[in-house]
């Protein structure tokens, strides 16, 4: 009989021809278990999504409860569910005024995909800006904002009108124009290796968008929901976009994505034409009390103590020679070595004494430090201590 490492190799498809192959049997909170019964303290909440830890049992009752009334029942939009509706209620409350019309999807990368046709059909223009090093997802759409050519080239054609801007660089806002529908903005460059934005730029960028009437889009499908001390980083800038898109963290582990806006610009999906934009799993109630009962848990967090007490121990513990730079906020760090082979080098060690940690797309010199929520100061302490017995086994 085949095993499931086999089975895996042989039935489900693969993206890299390295994958780590880790059989996960069960995981709780912070911790990871195999199929030999090894644990794993996870540093990278399955890539901002685990925020309050694996399996919460705040989430797991709520996925519980809904499963006994229903699951699927028709396309977004056209039934009122209990479960939509107060996710969206909940949401609103977190937010300004001007972010109170959710409509939700299953991912980060659909709800980039919605937030670009919402702002060309709401503006009718064409033109899209991103910045350089940005990732906003791997579906057609959103891979039109990558600057990346290795990521992009092989897809072409793309979505025509799309622009790339340096990130943080003030002087490059003039080329968004009168044909520009949105510009898509992370407020820390995830994939480049957590790089905030500069607060002058912020506004710089907000004051550009509203002066040639592009819409501003917020891509806080990795930094919200308490990554970085703040429920949304964007409040942190005091900086209000047009168009909100989240994912990634908002279900506990269950898949559900969304794009907020106004009602004035999202009722643009209304007529001319009408079911402008359509799901048929997006807002899956199951995903929507997972949800919902996220919020609930992080809101009764105390997130920026949180997040302060583990950046704080992550930049005064990670002290070595080798660590270059620590870059981020939050939970939401990275830390940079000389290069990419080397920081393989200690990613894979990591791995093999029980600390999952990763590397990022744009910045494979950089290693992934962004732990659930719920990790206790003991158990990132040991994780670090890890970490640094590591690079010191690899740089003699």
């Amino acid at each position: 009989m085949m095993t499931n490492r086999q089975l895996f190799l042989e039935h489900v498809a693969q993206t890299s021809k390295a994958p780590l192959m880790l059989e996960i049997v069960k995981a709780s909170g912070t911790s990871l278990f195999d199929a030999t019964g090894k644990s794993y303290t996870d540093l990278i909440s399955g890539i901002a999504v685990s925020n309050i830890g694996h399996c919460h049992p705040a989430v797991t009752d709520a996925v519980k409860n809904q499963l006994e009334h229903y699951m699927h029942l028709m396309v977004y939009g056209e039934f009122v569910q209990t479960p939509q509706v107060l996710l969206a209620k909940a949401l609103s409350e977190l937010l300004p005024p001007e972010l109170g019309c959710t409509y939700f999807v299953n991912s980060g990368a659909e709800a980039i995909e919605g937030a670009l046709k919402l702002a060309k059909r709401y503006t009718n223009k064409t033109g899209i800006i991103s910045f350089k090093n940005a990732y906003h997802g791997s579906t057609h759409g959103a891979l039109s904002l990558m600057s990346n050519e290795y990521f992009k080239n092989a897809f072409r054609p793309l979505l025509p009108g799309a622009r790339y801007l340096d990130f943080n660089k003030i002087s490059d806002l003039e080329f968004i124009g009168s044909d520009t529908a949105c510009v898509v903005v992370e407020m820390i460059q995830g994939e480049a290796g957590a790089i905030p934005a500069d607060p002058f730029f912020m506004t710089a960028l907000r004051e550009r968008c509203t002066e040639k009437g592009a819409l501003l889009v917020a891509d806080e499908v990795q930094t919200g929901f308490g990554r970085t001390g703040s429920f949304f980083a964007f409040s942190s800038y005091k900086v209000v976009p047009d168009i909100l898109v989240l994912g990634k963290g908002m279900g506990g582990g269950m898949p559900i994505g969304a794009f907020i806006s106004s009602r004035t610009i999202m009722d643009s999906f209304t007529d001319h034409p009408a079911l402008g934009h359509i799901t048929t799993f997006g807002g899956h109630p199951v995903c929507c009390a997972a949800s919902r009962a996220t919020l609930e848990v992080i809101r009764k967090m105390d997130i920026s103590q949180i997040a302060g007490m583990v950046e704080t121990m992550v930049r005064e513990k990670l002290q070595h020679h080798a660590i270059r730079n620590i870059s981020g906020k939050g939970l939401m760090l990275a830390a940079e070595f000389e290069n990419a082979y080397i920081n393989r080098q200690i990613i894979e060690k990591c791995l093999r004494q029980g600390v999952l940690t990763d590397w990022f797309l744009f910045a494979p010199e950089k290693m992934r430090i962004a732990p659930p929520l719920v990790i206790e100061p003991a158990v990132l302490e040991r994780a670090l201590d890890t970490i640094l017995d590591c690079i010191g086994s690899t740089i003699n």
